[in-house]
């Protein structure tokens, strides 16, 4: 007995035309974890797990897209993913998916090795990042990389109205900067801590305890401070072309937070 013929058998049901004439802005994956590996600074590269969010722009006529196709490019090979990398990805993805409009963003824990500030002992500190790459109408380009970076804040008006002592938090501060050119995540992270109160460490020995108590005793602010002494710094560099920053002070006398944000567009003046 003859099998049947597998493309009478098997219909493929997103490629039939719709006649509801609404286009898709977004259609696609969604949380998806690959094991990736990502280039660091000193030349070596880091293997991580990411989560996936992956998209197309869907035509008014279509019915649907292929979903495995996503999956396939994230399996195609062994890809070091980076800056450069993800350009070529996402162009893939929307060729494949026979579409004009693409969205991939990719969040991963990375890790960059910290050395005490007195006793030089080392050790790992983790921050979340997340790289966003769109491929626009007519084919332009963008890249955005997002961080954050914990920090210890301390507040300028608890120090001023105490007798002794003054309390801190530890602060998320978010950075979404739009690139132009190739910036390491080591540079952005090395940016926003040096605008903390004091940064922070995965180890610290009792000098170093001592040394990072003062240091942010010394170095007072406020979130709102936080915010435009980074967004001075991001503002300055020549390879970012938009930006946010945002803090998160999760405060240590109230049941609730303190934040701020800074966005600008540098293109428009």
């Amino acid at each position: 007995m003859n099998a049947p013929h597998a493309a009478h058998a098997i219909p493929d049901v997103q490629n039939l035309a719709d006649s509801r004439q609404i286009a898709i802005n977004k259609v696609g994956i969604k949380s998806i974890r690959h094991p990736v590996k990502v280039k660091d600074k000193n030349g070596g590269v880091q293997h991580t797990v990411a989560v996936f969010n992956m998209y197309v722009g869907l035509p008014h006529n279509f019915k649907g897209t292929h979903m495995s196709r996503f999956v396939e490019i994230l399996n195609s090979d062994e890809r070091e993913i980076s800056v450069e990398s993800f350009e070529p990805m996402l162009r893939e993805m929307v060729k494949r998916l026979e579409a004009e409009t693409g969205h991939v963003e990719m969040t991963f824990p990375y890790f960059i090795n910290k050395a005490a500030p007195v006793s030089g002992v080392q050790s790992l500190m983790d921050y979340e990042v997340t790289f966003t790459g769109e491929i626009h109408e007519g084919g332009r380009y963008e890249f955005k990389m997002k961080v954050v970076v914990p920090v210890t804040s301390l507040c300028p008006c608890s120090k001023k109205i105490s007798a002794y002592g003054a309390h801190n938090q530890r602060s998320h501060v978010t950075v979404t900067a739009t690139l132009n050119d190739h910036l390491w995540i080591e540079e952005m992270v090395q940016l926003v801590e040096s605008q903390a109160s004091c940064e922070l460490y995965g180890l610290l020995k009792r000098p170093d305890e001592k040394y990072v108590t003062e240091r942010a005793y010394d170095n007072p602010k406020f979130v709102e401070d936080m915010v435009r002494d980074v967004a001075g710094l991001v503002h300055a560099e020549a390879r970012i072309d938009a930006y946010a920053v945002e803090s998160e002070n999760f405060e240590s006398i109230h049941n609730h937070s303190a934040y701020a944000l800074i966005e600008r567009d540098k293109r428009q003046g």
